[in-house]
């Protein structure tokens, strides 16, 4: 398996200033997130403040940063990270898709609003996952629920379905969707997760669906949930002006590491992190 010298998680303004001040260095890079880059920049109506694109639209900001990572031949891995685990000299990384190694990684995915469901954390790797693809396995002939939040769901539902014998679908967008044939649709409002009887129980406002599993997916998972040991301050990760965490090799920039929630100031981050990245990895070199 190759071994990057920085992983970088999250295509924002923060990730992709990390993936150039890296690439710039000649390191060898793993970018990980949505090839499209975060759905939060092409939503943006206007932002004033960045410099040298006054008054730019989401859309062309967009449009610019892929421009710029093309123009350097730098690609994104479209994967979503389940887990980072530090393994004393790289961390070992868990994508829906595919496992990774990387020398460093650098943490910009964002700020994670959403909150577990009360039971979420409690049954998480018993009873509830967050990656279908990674434990369909495990549900040769039970059945699961799959609570998500983007369209890229129906790809692990359909996934799951080889194997599962019934899987329930309940989509949290509004977006069409026609499924498999042991595939069921259900449109309810989760509000909990709870096991009896050795089952698990989505309770939703109009009742509760069981199953032998629950997965749930987001657009990313919480940072606590993603580097186990993370030291956090509420929803933020806890990182010094260098972007250093409490885990050596490993930085955070951006939303995810507080406010002020802005593009400028997440992309100044992202310069940082790569160059404490890089600074650790010459460090590294020389024990």
């Amino acid at each position: 398996m190759e071994r990057y010298d920085i992983a970088i998680i999250g295509t924002g303004p923060a990730g992709l200033s990390a993936a150039i001040t890296a690439k710039l260095r000649n390191k060898t890079i793993l970018l990980i997130g949505k090839k499209a880059l975060s759905s939060k920049i092409k939503k943006a109506s206007l932002i004033q403040n960045y410099p040298g694109l006054p008054n730019v639209t989401g859309k062309k900001l967009q449009k610019a940063f892929l421009h710029h990572l093309e123009k350097m031949d730098i690609s994104v891995t479209e994967d979503q990270v389940n887990t980072v685990y530090a393994m004393g000299t790289y961390f070992a990384i868990q994508g829906h898709h595919a496992q990774y190694e990387a020398s460093s990684v650098i943490v910009a995915a964002g700020l994670f609003a959403a909150r577990p469901y009360p039971g979420e954390l409690e049954y998480l790797g018993n009873g509830v996952s967050y990656c279908a693809t990674c434990d369909a396995a495990l549900y040769k002939g039970k059945s699961a629920i799959i609570v998500s939040s983007e369209k890229d769901g129906e790809e692990e539902a359909a996934f799951l379905a080889q194997t599962a014998d019934k899987v329930s679908y309940l989509p949290l967008y509004q977006e069409t969707y026609t499924p498999e044939h042991n595939i069921e649709l259900i449109h309810q409002t989760p509000t909990a997760i709870e096991r009896k009887d050795g089952r698990m129980r989505l309770l939703t406002v109009e009742g509760f669906l069981e199953a032998d599993g629950i997965f749930l997916l987001r657009e990313q998972v919480a940072p606590s949930q993603l580097v186990p040991g993370l030291s956090m301050n509420g929803n933020h990760v806890e990182a010094d002006r260098q972007m250093q965490t409490n885990i050596k090799g490993l930085f955070a920039c951006g939303d995810i590491t507080g406010t002020p929630y802005q593009y400028v100031k997440a992309a100044g981050e992202g310069n940082v992190a790569a160059l404490s990245a890089v600074a650790y990895l010459a460090k590294a070199e020389q024990t």
